[in-house]
């Protein structure tokens, strides 16, 4: 199945096929409209959706909100300080939000980014990334690219206690898109990378082996909007885009790498996983059969969204030096 699709994503990436139609229910769903204009709409119910079904994550013994640049450049950020964080400087990780790059942001995601603050007792900064359609691609990357530059530059060791020597980086669903190619373009310099169904590649609408969870087509339809909105037309094989794509794997930094059994990226993520390990990368591979995409910001509904952040926080202690706490 894996060589399968991997070949079928090179023959897209080699020449365009002109001879693949789309299904007749397809052309359905190619009809179907999502203006851009109702994102917000959609944000707010997703944002009232998850104060009822998330749990509030761990109290932190510090969360502050700041920009990283100014002006117009000037890119949100929020940072969590769980307590027993090494003071008044430690290891942070650097977290991108899912959402299909068009809608969520740090404070629908804060269960996700406490738990694992918590869990691996070290700060976690996340990213408030421009949004499609608004800002389509590149702009979500780039502000991702930025922050991490930053903090791997030291600017934000005085101030907020980053270290930048001990950077990880993570995220889930479209997060983990950048956080893949960012952890592929600066492998010599991140400590870990914490993938949470991540969305590895943009060329193909349809999981390699299509299931009963495949049949309402919502992951051709999300997919097709990102195609639309936040693709807009770029190369979808560049590795930016599509870090499944990437043929240099070597000496990549150790990877948790999490997939859902009823979530149509759940083969992509686990052909990155393989990828990794056929390349000598140490790897965490975690597969939830059972659960839907975006099941972690959904901890009322699924109890395992409490406790599997608290897994790939075990992979961030493990390669992060442990805490003062625990060294005294």
């Amino acid at each position: 199945m894996s060589d399968t699709f991997l070949q079928r994503l090179k023959k897209r990436k080699d020449e365009a096929p002109a001879d693949e139609k789309p299904s007749k229910f397809q052309q359905q769903l190619a009809k179907f409209k999502f203006e851009p204009d109702q994102i917000n709409i959609f944000q707010d119910s997703f944002r009232r959706v998850t104060n009822q079904f998330d749990t509030p994550g761990p109290r932190m013994a510090c969360t502050e909100n700041f920009n990283v640049g100014e002006g117009a450049d000037a890119i949100p950020c929020r940072l969590f300080v769980p307590f027993g964080a090494d003071e008044p400087s430690g290891p942070c990780l650097i977290y991108f939000h899912g959402g299909g790059f068009v809608t969520c942001d740090v404070e629908t995601h804060e269960g996700i980014t406490r738990r694992l603050a918590n869990g691996a007792v070290c700060r976690v900064l996340s990213v408030d990334y421009r949004l499609a359609p608004q800002h389509p691609y590149p702009a979500g990357p780039e502000d991702c690219e930025t922050v991490l530059k930053w903090a791997m530059a030291g600017h934000g060791l005085a101030e907020y206690g980053i270290d930048p020597d001990n950077i990880a980086i993570g995220g889930d669903s479209a997060g983990g898109n950048m956080a893949a190619y960012l952890a592929q373009k600066y492998r010599d310099v991140i400590k870990s990378q914490i993938l949470l169904y991540p969305l590895m590649q943009l060329m193909e609408f349809k999981p390699p082996k299509p299931g009963p969870q495949d049949w309402l087509q919502l992951g051709f339809m999300a997919l097709k909007f990102i195609d639309e909105h936040y693709v807009a037309g770029a190369d979808a094989t560049n590795t930016r885009l599509s870090p499944l794509l990437e043929t240099d794997l070597k000496a990549m930094p150790p990877a948790y790498v999490l997939t859902a059994g009823l979530d149509p990226l759940r083969d992509e993520g686990k052909l990155y996983a393989d990828k990794l390990v056929r390349h000598g990368c140490d790897v965490t591979y975690h597969h939830e059969k059972a659960m839907p995409h975006g099941f972690l910001n959904f901890a009322r509904a699924f109890p395992k969204a409490k406790s599997i952040p608290l897994d790939a926080a075990d992979i961030l202690r493990k390669h992060f030096p442990k805490p003062q706490q625990l060294r005294e």
